[in-house]
């Protein structure tokens, strides 16, 4: 099983079969075990991929305790099966202080069908040790799967990788009980560097809203597709931006370059306008910020190479007076922290951080010319990062701690929501 997102009223649960079966969830308060509800039954079947996502009906503020149960039996699991439902603190209290992890580019080894060579997976037991450090919830930035070349054409392969990508025993526990919320970058959403043009994008797009449990998908409209979506935890908002649906290749001699398109950033720009929250997540496959030129370098993608887009899209920012936007991205395997802060009025933040179980960059960035990188961010190991927001509703503050496998603090950077009123 797997706990998607969590609202006041409703909480999305997942989960997979291995074939077709009847499932349902049996939830509780924690520490009201005889006031047992159920969730509605869902049978599950082969064109679905053997998934079954169960809405379970909530009361804010509270912690819960669920079961699984298939075919009328329940599930015995060795580890816990928990959820929360979120707070209603507004013209209560001070928003609730929280923590959330981030991280990308998760290479799960299936030799098979893998590359020759040294497997390009490994440290699974960070899955172990973000768990270990009580997220409410998880938020996957990209590549949370490595499509294969055998995957790319069929409907078959995108959900056996799924499947394949999910069924980790490493990952078990940490999917039961943090929630769970995803963008796509390209390994999940076709081919290496893949864009508009990808002609099984309508699958993979299927997939994704199959694995994952956004609270809302394509929010741009039908007839637009993509991922793009958004959700909110206690004052925070979060973005979720497709990096890959609308994309023109930059030197379209043709056609107008793009990473995000002009729909998705106009309504980007609009949702950021009407957002109240202290902070402004706003997450994406590709690096933003980073205004390194690697044109050159074919294996790699930033924003920086659309500058038309980007410049426009970093401008609004200014010119609607936005505070407190933080960019979230992964994809480049490995971690670093950029700022944007001379020749503005409002600072800009992007926070790369990857991979979770890829294969590491080590230092071949770390001479990049990036130079909106802060001191001692770079980061060329394995990693993942716990993002912690507390104070008061006037004295916000984010701590960012990025950690090893083994979940060894490596280092960590304060940012104040008072720095937007300076």
């Amino acid at each position: 099983p797997m706990v998607g997102y969590s609202t006041m009223r409703e909480v999305l649960l997942w989960a997979q079969t291995t074939q077709a079966a009847k499932v349902k969830f049996v939830y509780y308060e924690k520490g009201k075990p005889a006031e047992k509800m159920t969730s509605p039954e869902v049978m599950t079947d082969a064109q679905q991929a053997f998934v079954a996502r169960c809405t379970a009906v909530v009361v804010p503020n509270q912690k819960y305790i669920y079961e699984l149960w298939i075919n009328n039996k329940k599930v015995e699991l060795s580890y816990a099966l928990e959820f929360q439902s979120q707070t209603l603190w507004q013209w209560r209290s001070d928003p609730p202080d929280f923590r959330f992890v981030f991280g990308a580019c998760a290479y799960i080894n299936e030799p098979l069908y893998d590359r020759p060579g040294k497997p390009y997976g490994d440290n699974y037991e960070i899955f172990g040790s973000i768990l270990q450090k009580k997220p409410d919830f998880m938020l996957w930035g990209g590549d949370n799967v490595y499509l294969r070349e055998v995957d790319y054409d069929s409907r078959t392969g995108i959900l056996h990788r799924y499947t394949q990508a999910r069924s980790l025993p490493e990952l078990q526990p940490l999917l039961a009980s943090v929630h769970h919320y995803a963008i796509w970058d390209d390994h999940d959403y076709g081919a290496d560097n893949s864009n508009a043009s990808f002609p099984y994008k309508a699958q993979t797009l299927e997939a994704f809203k199959l694995f994952w449990a956004n609270p809302n998908v394509g929010i741009l409209g039908e007839d637009m597709g993509g991922i793009t979506g958004h959700f909110s935890w206690s004052d925070t908002d979060f973005f979720l931006l497709d990096n890959r649906w609308f994309k023109i290749f930059e030197g379209n001699k043709t056609l107008k370059t793009s990473m995000l398109g002009d729909k998705q950033i106009a309504w980007l720009v609009e949702a950021l306008r009407y957002s109240k929250a202290t902070f402004k997540f706003v997450v994406v496959g590709g690096q933003v910020l980073n205004d390194a030129d690697v044109s050159q370098n074919a294996s790699v993608e930033n924003h920086s190479e659309y500058p038309a887009e980007r410049s426009f899209l970093l401008q609004a920012i200014q010119n609607e007076g936005i505070k407190g936007v933080i960019f979230l991205t992964g994809d480049r395997h490995h971690t670093e922290l950029s700022k944007l802060e001379k020749g503005v009025k409002l600072p800009v933040y992007d926070f790369t951080a990857s991979p979770l179980t890829s294969g590491a960059s080590g230092d071949r960035a770390l001479n990049e010319a990036n130079t909106l990188r802060l001191p001692n961010t770079y980061i060329g190991e394995r990693n993942f990062a716990t993002l912690d927001i507390s104070g008061t509703k006037k004295d916000r503050k984010l701590l960012i701690t990025v950690y090893n496998t083994k979940g060894e603090k490596l280092w960590e950077q304060k940012i104040e929501a008072t720095e937007w009123e300076k």
